[in-house]
């Protein structure tokens, strides 16, 4: 049986990227709520990954794939079980707590929605003790501070890499002057190689933006790696890493890291988080013809 667009679309379409979350139709007509929040274990880090916002989104392919003709986004879509004509999109920081810092990963649409998972993970703004932003698009700084200014996160210093500061500081981008620019004499600026505190390095990913950072955490002889945004959508960008995607800033750098990043995490068999994964945002790859394929989370890491 042949699911209509209409059948295949979530609930929560119609809502925006807002505080609150959309809702699973079932099949007996009610509601399930998306899931806030999901806790994992790595080594002495206790890591949660936030689910702030979700929308679905019509035509990807104005999205992703953008250099392949309709046949094949087609095919490939419906070889993996998912409509070529509407894509999930979903919005999720992480929280690392290594014991004696509590330390986010950026911030989300907008402080409501980010504030909330957090206070039902068990946080308060006031608990992170660090804000950490892997790249400065909309969805990654928009909680930082509310629409009249007020700093979401008052006892937090701020971490960012310096190529990216520095590209967006000369944009004359709307987003970071209203969201970035006032908080600038409190950030730390880091590059290759740099620790954000013991076991937190950061991994140049550029591509996406001039200064994309992907982090990789190290704790009790375990790994796990933050790709933030290099991959955006676990089939048409991670499956498919030569797949233009129209949010990559530089598109022939956003695939090349793409693919460096992937062989890394499936040769090392090293787990990742994505922003933009199905959440809770985890998984493994594995490599696939010329690609990879996207493995999620079960119960590896509890």
């Amino acid at each position: 049986m042949k699911l209509t667009r209409r059948q295949a679309l979530l609930s929560g379409a119609t809502l925006p990227m807002a505080a609150t979350l959309p809702t699973f139709a079932q099949a007996d007509g009610h509601a399930a709520a998306l899931p806030t929040h999901r806790d994992f274990t790595l080594g002495e880090f206790k890591v949660t990954t936030l689910l702030v916002g979700s929308r679905s989104v019509e035509d990807p392919q104005s999205i992703f794939g953008m250099n392949v003709d309709a046949e094949t986004f087609s095919d490939v879509s419906e070889a993996n079980f998912i409509p070529d004509d509407v894509a999930q999109f979903f919005f999720t920081p992480t929280v690392v707590n290594t014991g004696s810092e509590v330390i986010l990963f950026d911030t989300g649409l907008n402080p409501a929605g980010t504030t909330a998972a957090l206070g039902a993970a068990g946080y308060t703004p006031e608990d992170v003790s660090h804000v950490v932003i892997t790249h400065m698009h909309g969805d990654h700084i928009g909680g930082l501070s509310d629409e009249n200014g007020a700093e979401t996160f008052t006892n937090a210093a701020y971490v960012t890499g310096q190529v990216e500061f520095d590209h967006w500081a000369g944009a004359e981008n709307d987003n970071f002057e209203a969201k970035v620019r006032p908080l600038a004499e409190k950030f730390a600026f880091i590059g290759e190689g740099d620790a954000v505190r013991s076991g937190i390095t950061a991994v140049p990913t550029f591509g996406h933006t001039p200064g994309h950072m992907g982090y990789m955490l190290e704790s009790g002889g375990k790994q796990l790696f933050l790709m933030a945004d290099a991959a955006n959508h676990y089939i048409w960008s991670l499956g498919y890493p030569d797949w233009e995607v129209r949010f990559d800033m530089d598109k022939a750098a956003a695939a090349a890291t793409r693919r460096r990043v992937l062989d890394m995490a499936a040769a090392d068999r090293v787990p990742l988080i994505g922003y933009h994964m199905p959440f809770p945002g985890l998984g493994f790859v594995e490599t696939r013809d010329d690609g990879f394929r996207y493995i999620p989370h079960s119960y590896q890491l509890i």
